[in-house]
């Protein structure tokens, strides 16, 4: 169980004993994450330093990229103590966790490729070759691909999780950046230069390109539907996933970016990053019924809901 995160009269937090789910907001210009226990609203805010703007969040612990000192972090998710750091000579971006084999990888947005590092103490097992300037990355449900957002090369680069051996290279749209794979094994890419998003299966590549908002930057699935922000008309879209088809935009803070789904599948979650706010969008009613503080400059680029 997670702790409860209780603000005293002195402003100091203290941790009781939780059952709900709890969301690890990155606050890139703020120095902070933002720690927002999502039954009561209540919140912690870790000091973090060097711009933390990637995160991913499992088992293992709470993994945060800092792109200004260069350094990958593992983070107890109950008391935000570091258990483990790794300064890497490049540019950190996007992280992704692989659970099953304790394995983290990390995008270096300057230099073409992807670390594999050892979840428990961040140490570098391998580097995987990308297009330039990769951004998010995603592994498939299943496990067996990782694949890459290699934004200034408007491709995706696929690779074998479990071996790292490299699988394929497909065109995407202009500039991907979030990207996201359904429960169905397709990935889904937001090109933030081309306002669309492209469908792609893994091997095969490009299924697809649809139409979103403008600049859409991550994508997220809930009750059969895509969720996309749009960081230019502070909306999230919302598609089905099926037939791809827009059913409605929903109206969020300004600049939204990171989106992820509760454990549940009822809620989405969207980081306003002018705003310095979290939205909460209730799936089934598509709007937003809630709405939480953060500090300044809220990214969460990744998975940044942990179950309790």
């Amino acid at each position: 169980m997670l702790p409860r995160l209780l603000v005293s009269v002195a402003g100091i937090f203290v941790a009781t004993v939780l059952a709900a789910d709890v969301a690890y907001v990155t606050c890139q210009n703020g120095n902070v994450l933002s720690v927002i226990d999502l039954e009561t609203g209540d919140q912690q805010r870790w000091p973090l330093p060097g711009q933390p703007a990637g995160i991913a969040v499992s088992g293992s612990g709470i993994f945060v990229v800092s792109p200004e000192t260069k350094e990958v972090r593992r983070l107890d998710p109950r008391s935000g103590t570091e258990l483990a750091r790794v300064r890497l000579n490049g540019g950190p971006n996007g992280v992704t966790v692989d659970q099953m084999r304790q394995r983290v990888f990390v995008s270096d947005w300057y230099n073409a490729r992807i670390w594999v590092l050892r979840a428990e103490d961040l140490s570098v097992i391998g580097e995987l070759e990308t297009g330039a300037a990769p951004a998010g990355l995603a592994l498939s449900p299943d496990g067996r691909y990782l694949a890459s957002a290699d934004r200034d090369a408007d491709q995706v680069s696929i690779f074998d999780a479990e071996t790292f051996a490299f699988v394929a290279r497909h065109a995407v749209g202009t500039r991907p950046f979030g990207l996201a794979f359904s429960q169905d094994g397709r990935l889904f890419v937001g090109n933030v230069g081309s306002d669309d998003m492209s469908v792609l299966e893994p091997l095969q590549g490009l299924l697809t390109t649809v139409a979103v908002g403008a600049r859409p930057y991550a994508v997220t699935f809930a009750a059969d539907r895509v969720f996309v922000s749009n960081q230019y008309e502070d909306s999230v879209s919302v598609l089905n996933l099926n037939t791809l088809e827009t059913i409605t935009k929903i109206d969020v803070g300004e600049y939204p970016e990171g989106l992820d789904v509760t454990p549940d599948g009822a809620s989405v979650l969207v980081a306003n990053w002018f705003d310095n706010t979290v939205s909460r969008i209730d799936v089934s009613a598509l709007k937003v019924v809630a709405q939480w503080e953060t500090g300044d400059g809220p990214r969460a680029f990744g998975a940044f809901i942990l179950a309790d």
